[in-house]
């Protein structure tokens, strides 16, 4: 578990604010060692987040030090040093602002000339909800207590500055808005600690509440939560809007569908970073999203596949080529589809030719794929290096994927769960062979069977678990083995560390 340290200057910086025990100065934090066991209040296990609030943050300033002596000491800290250093030169933030200005383009134009407009930014929250997307992004990429953001109009709003200021020099009203926002931020700092079991370990489960197709139900997590605390970790939902608490955990579990242009990325480089335990990892996602690079990496690593073929938007004879290597039906996927989505059949030359130009619209490249029609597809779930369920998932009535996207809705097939010793051993082979050359994280390996051989069609980062489907064999035992892992991870960090 983590607990918040607030670092000033002077008893005196703190004198608008309720007291806290929590609030100390820079040069009591530089006389402590406030190792991860030895806090404030003499707690063991729990681990520090800082909040820096040094009146000067300039480079070998007292503020600067607070928080390289911070990220030196192993704790959550935010500055972060490299905000700092971002927001010390214009040049450097700057690069990093291209997309944001897309957020203020329906912002009339300003009624008093050229004057600059300046917002407050506490932990990424405003008191216009008009700024608050920007806020919040801004946030994101350059985590601090208090931002003063200087927009300027040159045709369009655009970011002009990007300043850190100290909370002495704010007017009352904004002292009371940003008293709210630390509140907000952090729990801890104001109220007393519920009566509760303390569990030796913090996780965040990422979830998207609006996803229609999570990759865990609701009685899913529930179980995640119930594993989690049998084993002295407390599991917590979050979501998107969570960014700023990561620091408070020791391991991030991600229950949303990921992809590298989304939040879902973001979080898991942000827990990296903050030397979470992350499943799955940053460099999963990004080995598992893009199917042309699974397909160079199986061509690379020798793991039987269907026949693939690149395609690429405006080459010329790519459908004799297609037709040839390939022959009809043909399975034509982009990138970075999933459940099905981005997935078509083409049966002959016509059809072939309308879903390529209907394609290309959404992706440069795409893969085509020689067509193995099976009753259904194997599905093996490998957590670190080892497979832990078996899946058949069978295809819709009458079609010949597992998902069938109508106008209104989605019909999927049946599917039968069974111990994992029952799995042919080609498909299983299959599925630890595609798994090798990604990690050592949560997958789940979709493999067709033919002849008693397996071939890989694609591995997800995050598979679906479904309570009463892939739990179906081992029940509660699936959760458990998954949240063991997590222990196992957190428990080798905080002994490295």
């Amino acid at each position: 578990m983590s607990e918040t340290l607030i670092i000033i200057d002077k008893k005196d910086d703190w004198e608008p604010y309720y007291p806290s025990d929590n609030v100390v100065t820079f040069e009591e934090y530089l006389a402590n060692g406030y190792t991860d066991t030895s806090v404030a209040n003499g707690a063991k296990g729990i681990r520090l987040r800082i909040i820096n609030l040094c009146r000067n943050n300039r480079y070998l300033s007292a503020g600067y030090y607070c928080s390289l002596l911070a990220e030196a000491r192993g704790h959550g800290v935010i500055p972060s040093v490299r905000t700092l250093n971002d927001l010390s030169q214009r040049a450097l933030y700057q690069m990093q602002l291209t997309y944001l200005p897309v957020l203020l383009s329906k912002k009339a134009p300003p009624s008093d000339g050229d004057k600059p407009l300046h917002v407050l930014s506490f932990f990424g929250a405003t008191t216009d909800p008009q700024y608050a997307e920007m806020a919040r992004k801004l946030f994101e990429l350059f985590p601090c207590p208090v931002l003063e953001i200087t927009l300027r109009y040159e045709k369009v709003w655009k970011i002009d500055m990007l300043k850190i200021l100290s909370h002495r020099v704010l007017a009352e009203t904004d002292e009371t808005e940003f008293a709210k926002a630390l509140d907000d931020y952090s729990r801890k700092v104001w109220r007393k600690s519920r009566s509760k079991k303390q569990f030796r370990y913090d996780l965040a489960i990422l979830v998207d509440p609006e996803e229609k197709f999570p990759p865990s139900s609701k009685a899913a997590l529930k179980r995640f939560i119930a594993a989690g605390k049998s084993l002295d970790i407390d599991a917590e939902l979050i979501t998107q809007k969570d960014y700023a608490r990561l620091p408070e955990y020791d391991g991030l579990f991600i229950r949303a569908t990921t992809s590298i242009n989304h939040y879902t990325y973001r979080f898991a480089k942000r827990a990296e970073v903050e030397g979470l335990v992350v499943i799955d990892d940053p460099t999963s996602i990004l080995r598992c999203t893009n199917k042309i690079y699974l397909a160079d990496l199986f061509r690379n690593n020798k793991v039987p596949s269907p026949k693939t073929e690149l395609l690429h938007k405006n080459k010329p004879l790519q459908v004799e080529q297609l037709e040839v290597t390939l022959g009809y039906p043909i399975v034509l996927k982009i990138p970075d589809g999933s459940f099905s989505v981005g997935v078509e059949k083409a049966n002959n030359r016509q059809e072939l030719e309308a879903v390529l130009e209907r394609l290309f619209q959404k992706s440069t490249l795409l893969l085509a794929q020689e067509f193995l029609y099976t009753d259904f597809d194997w599905r093996i779930g490998i957590l670190n290096q080892k497979p832990i369920y078996a899946c058949r998932y069978y295809m819709v009535r009458n079609h010949w994927q597992i998902y069938q996207h109508g106008a209104k809705k989605t019909a999927s097939g049946n599917f039968e769960t069974l111990p994992t010793f029952e799995a042919p051993k080609g498909v299983l082979d299959a599925a630890m062979k595609a798994t090798k050359p990604i990690g050592n994280g949560f997958y789940g390996v979709d493999v067709k069977e033919k002849d008693g051989v397996g071939y890989v069609i694609e591995v997800n980062d995050n598979p679906s678990i479904d309570s009463g489907v892939e739990d179906l064999y081992l029940g509660d035992e699936l959760y458990g083995l998954i949240m063991s892992e997590m222990l196992r991870r957190m428990e080798s960090r905080r002994n490295r560390s």
